[in-house]
């Protein structure tokens, strides 16, 4: 299966899926797509991101070799609860969610002609919906991969040439293993940012500078596909919480006690690890 002959369906044309539809147009035979919400699929048509958009799937999934559905986590997992119905062929079938264990589990059930593969790419922005979506989104991003016990060989190349094709990179992963890191790479920083925003008096505004900003941002995403990702990754999350409660209980202690140089210590061990896991990925900014 080559890509750029395919026809693309995508489910879901959010930030996400919008984006993916920016990315993919030109590079394959026919690009269709997939929303409940008529604004969007107007939108979609107007813009001429895709090919075709409608609000029910069943019009468009029988002709497609490729699925992508990029919904929020409990969307995709009835959408692929309903895909045996709706498309009577055997394509391959790459999701976008943010937690992968309970998705890939829905994946395993799906009758043994559809080729399924877990995917997310670790990119994204607190503005969402269609009308943010952007084709660089995916740029030198990593997306990650996580295959079934059944995923064939077929899926495995579609998944590399659409990465490749979208500007990503792709890394193969466990589910549970994408779960865990996930739970402090991107599902920690949201609460962090929820919980910043709520303890800072709304007075206090005229002193929010950049590193408040980019501190708190994320509390500003879409609630909805963030409960989702929270209860579909509940204990990682409850195991992350855990262990930041712990650092921030030391951290608590060395001020009261007015213990700088372990304070000290901990800041600079901090410092060291931060540069061990972001490198030079990301510009430095002002504090």
């Amino acid at each position: 299966m080559d890509l750029a002959n395919s026809v693309i369906a995508i489910l879901g044309l959010g930030l996400m899926g919008g984006s993916l539809a920016k990315a993919l147009r030109g590079r394959c035979r026919s690009l269709l797509a997939y929303d409940p919400d008529p604004g969007t699929v107007s939108l979609a048509l107007q813009e001429r991101i895709v090919d075709q958009a409608v609000l029910d799937a069943r019009e468009i999934l029988p002709k497609a070799d490729l699925v992508l559905l990029a919904a929020p986590v409990r969307a995709i997992i009835a959408l692929i609860h309903n895909l045996p119905d709706w498309h009577p062929g055997g394509p391959v079938v790459i999701d976008m969610g943010s937690t992968k264990t309970q998705v890939c589990q829905a994946l395993a059930e799906l009758p043994a002609r559809f080729d399924p593969l877990g995917g997310h790419p670790m990119c994204g922005k607190t503005a969402h919906g269609l009308v943010n979506a952007e084709a660089e989104l995916f740029q030198g991003a990593t997306f990650a991969f996580t295959t079934l016990p059944r995923t064939g060989e077929r899926a495995r190349r579609v998944a590399v040439q659409l990465a490749d094709a979208i500007g990503a990179h792709p890394l193969w992963l466990e589910a549970e293993v994408h779960d865990r890191w996930v739970a402090s790479t991107s599902h920690l920083p949201y609460l962090l940012a929820c919980a910043l925003s709520l303890v800072t008096p709304a007075e206090y505004s005229p002193l929010v500078g950049p590193g408040f900003y980019s501190s708190s941002r994320l509390a500003g995403s879409s609630v909805p596909m963030m409960n989702d990702i929270l209860h579909t990754n509940r204990e990682n999350v409850l195991n992350v919480l855990r262990a930041l409660r712990a650092e921030l209980s030391l951290m608590e202690s060395c001020l009261e006690q007015q213990n700088e140089l372990e304070l000290v210590q901990i800041m600079e061990r901090a410092a060291n690890h931060h540069q061990a896991l972001v490198g030079t990925r990301y510009d430095q900014e002002e504090i």
